[in-house]
This record gives C-alpha cells, structure tokens and sequence, in this order.
C-alpha cells in the first residue's frame, strides 16, 4: 500500500477561488484530518459538521505540519473544498442480484466502470440514485436521521416482503423495507419507485404495493412506475417478458384511479407513471399539473410533458422577436442555420419531430432533418435516448442529409463527458460524419437556441 493510502484524513482536490479555503491558504494536496476534533469518515460527516456558523479544521500539509484553523462563518456557507473522491470514502456496491438488473443485461468488453452496480445511500442524497436499503445498517439510518438528510430515493419495487426477496434475489429484501419505517417515524422526505415486471410484481400485486406505500404519505413525497428495460443480452437471466399496448393501458388505469382518490385526500397525485407507458399505450401525456412539481423527472417521469411546454413558451418568445425584428430570420440563414439536422431515440422521435415541424413552420426557409435512431447494441427494446451509442447514430447518420449541423441530446453521453457509451468520442462521430455536432441539453428552451443558433 502507498504511503498516500496510509495517511490519514481526505486528500483535497482542488479549492474555489474566493472561498473561505482559499483565504484560509488551504491547498491542493492538503489532507482534512478533522472538523471541530470529529474524525470525518465520508460526505455525510463533512456536509453535517461544515453547517456550524464556528467550525475548527486540522488541515494537514503534504510535509506533514498540520494547521488548526478558526473559522466563523455564514451558517450555510461552503469552504470550497473539492476532494479526490467526492464522497470521501470507497463506493459501496450492490450486494442484490435483481432479476431486472439492466448492468447484469450489457454486453461483454465495455469500460469497466459500467460494470459497478451502486446501492449507495449518500449517492441517493447527492446525486438523485435510488437505493434498495439492503445496502444500509443501522448506523447509516441513524446518521441519516441525525444529520436530516433528505430526500432518499427509493428502490420499493414491491411491498410484499417475499416477492421483494424474490426479485432482489437477497434474503434481506424483505426486512429492508423496515428501514423505510424508521425514516418515516424520523419524518425524512422520501422519494420511491417501482421498477415494474409484466408477471411479477404488476397487478393486484402493484395495487397492493401502491396501497401500502400511501400509508408513508406525506414523508413519501411520490412514487414512480416505470416499466422494465429489457435489452437483447438475457441469456440465462430470470425470463422477463415486454409490455404490451394493452398492460400499458391497464396500469396507466391503476395509476389514474389511485392518483384521483390520493388527491382526493391529500392534495397530491403522489403515484405517477413514467413517460413510456404513454407512448405504448398510445394515450396522450397528462398536463404538468399532475406531475406534482416534477419530483421524478431523472426517472423519466413528466420529461417529455416538461419538454413540450417549455418548447410552447420558447416557441411563443420567438414569434413575438419575429414581430419586433422582421430580418431575424435572414440572420438566421446568413448565419448557417438554413440546414440542419437531429437525432434521438424511438421514444422521443415523434415528439421531436413535431417540435421541428412546428419550427419550420413559423421559419420558412429553415430546414431540420430529424432521424429515429434504432438501438441495435442492446436491442429494439430499449427505446431512450441515453442508452443510445456512438456506432448505432454513426451507423445510420452516415449518408444521410444533414446539414452545417447535427443536435444530439446531451444525455446520450457519460456524465460531464463527451464520450458515448461505447467510448466513441463527440470528435470522433464528427470525423465520421462530416458534421458539426452541438450537444442540446433536455430542455425545450434549448432545443430552440440550439436550432437558431442563439439564445432567443
């Protein structure tokens, strides 16, 4: 083992310019040993601690001399210290063998850091990730509860202790959920989902499941269903089969009779229904009234209802720059934007289209090729934009009409990466497709800057 490894305390990174850990001269390469003498075992401990308005820091310097620094403060005020590892510990994987597990469903010979299965609580407070609770002793409830941290997403998938056993493939998946109790007798805000199995855990079963999850109302600020992903790679995993147009309509009839008597009595929708059940059901999305505020937008709940209508309110301020500034639209064109194209997944592709069709309609001259991507590398199935790859849009980009430029949605590449995820760079599909590529973040407001090339 290193000498790095042996030392105590965290490694800190980098520190923001102007902040309190710059004035203090704390450095890179610095080590936190302590915050007001409590040793710091992860983030947990560090964001709890730094909240006091007077904290004492023991910084250890890379020749081993350690400063005991005075700091009053702004009671939430940052120190704007980064650290190596931004949860100051090991990542904690999964112990489960979920029969839905999309990781277990990827092919051989990717990056292995796709491989690592996370059930890590503190990612569920700091990154949105949703945890089953087998991964979480007693300890890490009670740190939660001391430190109010808050919200912890949820992996309920059902209710029925056995069947959640069952699915999770670990004997503990039942009494898990009693660590959901404790955290709502402490009253810290949860969010849930249901992964949902046609034959499984769907049915009287989810009704069930929904029933007893209203009884965690109002600390259970919502509830998603969103179907299960099944790619092509299942061989000799548990047999899943795919929704059909009919189970779509049956469960989005479950969700809509339990959000009505919810809100009947609660003033929330609560449970809500993830944006392809919708579309495979061929019903028309809700009205961003009943998505409560969009409490579960990374879980594909309300995206595309979000979507639309911030595309509807930038399409509006567009028409009214066009009455103010009749030649914006020939600068558009002098500009390059005359041609263009764009590309995502089956899911989105029809609203997509409407949304340039819409564009083009009110910019005559301006024209946008929009391409349906099929995902070969995982299979038909598997309809999103963010699990498209690099070779797949290469592959049937390449001799297509595409204009100065083509859009692609931000989240088709790694997080604050710009690679895909078969590790095709952003450069390398320009190379391969002639193409100028501009990254378009999930945002119908974007999508229109995007499109004219400016903010409107």
């Amino acid at each position: 083992m290193s000498d790095n490894k042996k030392r105590a305390g965290h490694v800190i990174k980098a520190v923001s310019p102007g902040s309190i850990g710059a004035e203090l001269e704390i450095a890179p390469e610095d080590r936190l040993l302590s915050i007001n003498d409590a040793a710091i075992d992860d983030i947990f401990d560090y964001q709890y601690h730094v909240e006091n308005e007077y904290i004492e820091i023991l910084i250890e310097k890379p020749d081993g001399e350690q400063w005991l620094l005075e700091v009053d403060k702004e009671e939430d005020e940052d120190l704007g210290l980064v650290f190596e590892n931004g949860l100051m510990d090991e990542y904690r994987s999964c112990c489960n063998k979920c029969i839905f597990c999309f990781i277990d469903q990827m092919p051989e010979g990717m990056r292995d850091t796709l491989y690592f299965k996370d059930d890590d609580s503190r990612l569920s407070f700091l990154q949105g990730n949703y945890v089953t609770l087998t991964n979480m002793s007693e300890r890490d409830i009670d740190r939660i509860i001391r430190y109010r941290l808050a919200p912890i997403n949820i992996s309920f998938h059902t209710m029925n202790p056995q069947l959640r056993c069952q699915m999770l493939n670990n004997r503990f998946g039942g009494t898990a959920l009693e660590k959901a109790d404790r955290l709502y007798g402490a009253g810290i805000a949860m969010n849930g989902q249901i992964v949902l199995c046609k034959g499984v855990n769907d049915g009287e079963e989810l009704a069930f499941s929904i029933r007893k999850l209203m009884e965690y109302i109002p600390v259970l600020k919502s509830l998603s269903v969103v179907p299960v992903g099944l790619s092509r790679y299942r061989e000799g995993l548990y047999p899943l089969e795919p929704f059909t147009r009919e189970d779509a309509g049956k469960v989005l009839a479950m969700i809509h009779d339990f959000q009505q008597e919810i809100f009947e009595k609660h003033g929330t929708h609560f449970v809500h229904a993830g944006d392809e059940w919708y579309i495979l059901a061929g019903r028309p999305l809700p009205p961003k009234e009943s998505y409560d505020g969009y409490l579960q937008l990374e879980n594909g709940v309300g995206m595309l209802r979000l979507l639309l209508d911030e595309f509807q309110d930038a399409l509006g301020k567009l028409k009214k720059r066009l009455e103010k500034e009749p030649g914006f639209l020939q600068e558009i064109l002098l500009n390059g934007g005359g041609e263009l194209s764009m590309a995502t997944g089956v899911l989105a592709y029809p609203y997509i289209c409407g949304m340039a069709r819409e564009v083009t309609e009110l910019l005559p001259g301006i024209k946008i090729h929009v391409y349906e991507i099929t995902n070969h590398f995982f299979g038909e199935m598997i309809t999103v934009a963010g699990l498209l790859t690099g070779n797949d849009i290469i592959g049937q980009l390449r001799g297509k009409a595409l204009g100065q430029r083509l859009l692609l949605p931000r989240n088709t590449l790694r997080s604050g990466e710009d690679v895909f995820l078969d590790d095709v760079t952003v450069g390398e599909m320009e190379k391969a497709l002639q193409v100028k590529i501009d990254i378009v973040k999930s945002s119908g407001y974007d999508f229109i800057d995007a499109l004219l090339g400016e903010n409107i």
